[in-house]
């Protein structure tokens, strides 16, 4: 496996990939690779002949008081699992190369933004004021980077899924997206780096997520169709966790992520939550087609 540094050496080695007629996957990650991580790369081995795995902590996701500096960073581990599993390229750019604008002090910041309108006004967009703009900027430049034919995206988050999706679809990107279902520990917990944040009562309590979108589920395929009895529904299964500080409980459609009030037979919508156990913040949510009958 190869590692890569810079963009102009990351281009070369997927044109060269290209050249051969290799089909080219993306898996864009933050690093810490854990399970669910490696799911998405054994989809993208499956999905193509060449995968590059990027691992960057994109400080443009992150907003003021989150955790950028405390997000766990083991590239070496990293590099030793993906070369192990037969990962063809791992990207590891540093922060100036991807946005090399920092030199520049009379113009901070990146002078160029990708964004997807509406998308983000709920769920996290309501909450992380800028975190969907790094997103799809990130995800942009590096799919210019790696020149992927696929991209692979994990459906825990959900709404960035969507997203991106969306983004591809409007920006006339020639590649596909592959979301992945979510990776879960044995308990139901989905797998998440942020989960070692948790103390052991709070990695106890945390279970109370899979609960809830359980219960959502079971209330849709049921045949409830009023949108807050299913938001009723998640936050009930909440309670029974002490320490659990609800951000957000909402249904939305599943294409539009706008709110839903009556569930529509076969509409698509996506049952969401983020809750915070301490200071440690942790979503969930599921995919549910409202029966026809």
């Amino acid at each position: 496996m190869e590692l890569l540094r810079t963009v102009g050496a990351m281009q070369a080695h997927a044109e060269s990939a290209r050249a051969e007629g290799q089909t080219l996957a993306l898996v864009p990650t933050l690093g810490a690779l854990h399970e669910g991580h490696l799911a998405l790369v054994r989809r993208a081995l499956d999905e193509a002949d060449h995968v590059t795995v990027s691992v960057f902590v994109n400080p443009t996701q992150f907003g003021p008081g989150e955790d950028y500096d405390a997000y766990p960073r083991d590239l070496e581990d990293d590099r030793k699992t993906l070369s192990s599993l037969g990962v063809d390229a791992m990207f590891a750019p540093s922060v100036d190369e991807m946005y090399p604008y920092a030199a520049n002090e009379a113009l901070p910041g990146p002078l160029a933004w990708v964004t997807v309108e509406h998308l983000d006004e709920h769920l996290c967009g309501a909450y992380r004021e800028g975190h969907f703009r790094g997103v799809t900027t990130v995800v942009t430049k590096l799919f210019h980077a790696c020149k992927p034919d696929i991209g692979v995206f994990g459906k825990k988050d959900a709404q960035q899924y969507v997203i991106l999706k969306r983004l591809v679809d409007s920006l006339l990107f020639d590649l596909e997206i592959v979301g992945v279902p979510t990776v879960r520990e044995s308990d139901g917990l989905a797998m998440s780096s942020r989960n070692d944040y948790l103390d052991p009562e709070e990695r106890e309590q945390a279970t109370v997520l899979y609960e809830a979108v359980t219960a959502a589920e079971e209330a849709i395929q049921g045949g409830e169709q009023e949108g807050q009895a299913v938001v009723r529904a998640m936050q009930n299964a909440l309670t029974a966790a002490p320490t659990a500080k609800v951000q957000y409980a909402e249904v939305v459609d599943a294409h539009t992520l706008q709110p839903v009030d009556q569930l529509a037979p076969g509409q698509e919508v996506l049952a969401a939550m983020a809750v915070f156990f301490g200071d440690t913040r942790l979503i969930d949510n599921a995919f549910v087609e409202v029966p026809r009958s």
